[in-house]
Order: structure tokens, then sequence, then C-alpha cells
């Protein structure tokens, strides 16, 4: 029989999804697969693709004249931004270990191929290389990636805001919401203008309802780990109800945002509000990815977000044809 194209990939990496078992490869021990399963991949996806999109429309925006290298640019930033996400996501699989052990224990740390201590340093490495990398970019993009750190970190270790209700939402949205899109505004543009503050507040605002999809697999883990999320509290219909309209009015407030600065050309944004209907229905009846970690509202949360971020970039680099 001929092999088939994901036959010869696992020769390589082992595995192509989190949940297979580790194997060891010609090219890849056990143990180092772990470590890149500890930066788990496609949650990088949004902050790679959202970034980079962002940062050319700010480059359009500023009306500058465009560098030769401003492809290397964004190429790095993004990286940077990457590298701070990944970091993050190492620190919380260090500290979650308790939980994961219950919810996902096919994750690297509470399989014993790496240990806590392994996963905390190199999320701190990576926290380090981020920081150090964004100081070279601009001050303002230093500051934006630096108070991401400070999120993302007392997130997960003390006062560990994860465990406090409806705060550990609003904690991990902020970073990943306005922070995130005024650190990509800034490399080109002024990120205290009306348009990427506004933005910023609309995707923060989401994703303090969207970050609930994340809870769902890890609700018995995280009640017998201590940590109150609205999931485990109140139950998935009742969590589902509570966080639609932080879904589903930022985008539906577009028409008040363009009055108070919002640039006009942005109107058609309130249709990417369309994909909010379709998680609140799979936050009610969830089904848990095979492939993923998670359920998969979770994951068209994600890609709504990247839609969101696209939609605006692009409607802003072409906003003097929209005009016309």
């Amino acid at each position: 029989m001929n092999k088939t194209p994901s036959s010869d990939i696992r020769k390589v990496f082992g595995k192509l999804t989190i949940k297979e078992p580790y194997t060891r490869t010609k090219w890849f021990s056990v143990r180092f697969r772990g470590y890149m399963d500890l930066l788990r991949a496609f949650t990088l996806l949004a902050p790679i693709v959202v970034s980079m999109f962002i940062m050319v429309a700010s480059l359009i925006k500023s009306g500058k004249t465009i560098p030769d290298n401003w492809w290397i640019t964004i190429g790095q930033t993004s990286a940077t931004i990457a590298i701070v996400n990944a970091a993050s996501n190492a620190l919380n699989q260090a500290t979650d270990i308790a939980a994961d052990k219950i919810s996902k224990p096919y994750r690297p740390v509470p399989l014993g191929i790496v240990k806590p201590d392994e996963a905390q340093s190199l999320a701190y490495l990576l926290y380090l290389l981020a920081l150090l990398r964004s100081a070279t970019i601009n001050a303002w993009f230093g500051v934006f990636i630096f108070l991401i750190m400070v999120f993302t970190v007392t997130y997960s270790l003390p006062p560990r805001m994860k465990k406090y209700l409806f705060i550990n939402q609003v904690w991990i949205a902020i970073p990943r919401g306005m922070f995130g899109i005024l650190a990509a505004w800034s490399v080109f543009g002024d990120p205290f203008t009306p348009t990427p503050l506004i933005v910023g507040t609309i995707a923060t605002v989401y994703l303090i309802g969207g970050m609930a999809t994340k809870d769902i697999v890890d609700s018995e883990a995280d009640r017998r780990t201590g940590t109150r999320t609205l999931i485990n509290t109140y139950g998935r219909k009742k969590t589902a109800l509570i966080c639609f309209p932080f879904m589903l009015f930022p985008f539906l407030f577009i028409p008040i945002f363009i009055n108070h600065g919002l640039e006009p050309y942005l109107w058609p944004l309130i249709l990417t509000v369309i994909p909010t209907f379709l998680i609140l229905y799979l936050m009610i009846r969830p089904t848990e990815s095979k492939t993923l970690e998670n359920v998969h509202a979770w994951s068209i949360m994600y890609i709504q977000y990247i839609i969101f971020a696209m939609a605006f970039s692009l409607l802003t680099i072409f906003s003097n044809e929209i005009a016309l």
C-alpha cells in the first residue's frame, strides 16, 4: 500500500495532534516534541495573523513612506508577539499540572515528559527573549509587551488571577485584546488615536465573553483545584447567556463608535458578529474536538477574532477605494 502524506509527516514529528500518543522519531525525541507541545501552536495562530494584518493597516493609515524592509519588521514583530504568547502557554501548563492531570492528561507535563520546573524555566526564557526583542522595535511596543507579560504571569502565578470568578476572563482578555492590538498598531502608527483604541475595546469585550469557551472542558478539573469559572459556577447554558451580550453588543455598537471617533469606512465590521450565534449554540451543546484541546466553540471563537482583525485591517488598507 502507498503511504499517506500524514504517515510521512508522523515519521518526522511523531504525531500530528496534541492528543495523539508520543513516539520517538528519527528527527525528534519524545522530550523535544513535549517542549514543542508546551507552546500550543494553534493558539499562536491568532496573535500572529492578527498582529501582521493590524501592522500593515497601521502602516498604510499612518501615511508614512513605506520602508523597504517593512516586511522584515512585521515578521520580527509578529514573532515577538507569538513568543510572549508561547511563554504564557508554557507557564500556564507548568502551574496547572493538578488540573491537567484530570482534564488534559495527554499534555507533556502531566505525562512526565517535561517537568513543571522545566516548563516554567522555558516560559521565563521566552518572556525574556520577547522583552529584549520588543525593546529593539520601539518604546511603546516594548511597553505593551511588558504589560502583556505582567497580565499573563499574574494570571498563572500569585496572585493567580485565574482562580477568581469573572476576573479570570477579564484578566486574559485585556492582554489578548487591547494590549495585543495596541502593540501591533504602535509599530508604525500612534496607538492612542481613536480607531485602534476603539477596535481594541471591541476585541477586549468580545474576548471577555469568548474566553469562557476554553473552560468548558476544564470545568470539573477547575472546580476540584479551587478555580472558579462561569462554567463550573453557573453551568453551560447560563454561562452562554451571560457571555452572549459581551460577544454581541461590541459589534452592534459600531455605528455608535463611528460617531465617537471610529472611521466611517469600518461599518461593515458589524457583519463579523455572525459567528457569535454559532458559538452560543456550540456552548450550550458542546462537542469536544478530536484533534484540538477544547470544544468547537473555542475554535470558532478564535477564528471569529481572526476574521474581525483581518476585516478591520483590509477595510483600513483599502479605505480610500471604499470612500470612492
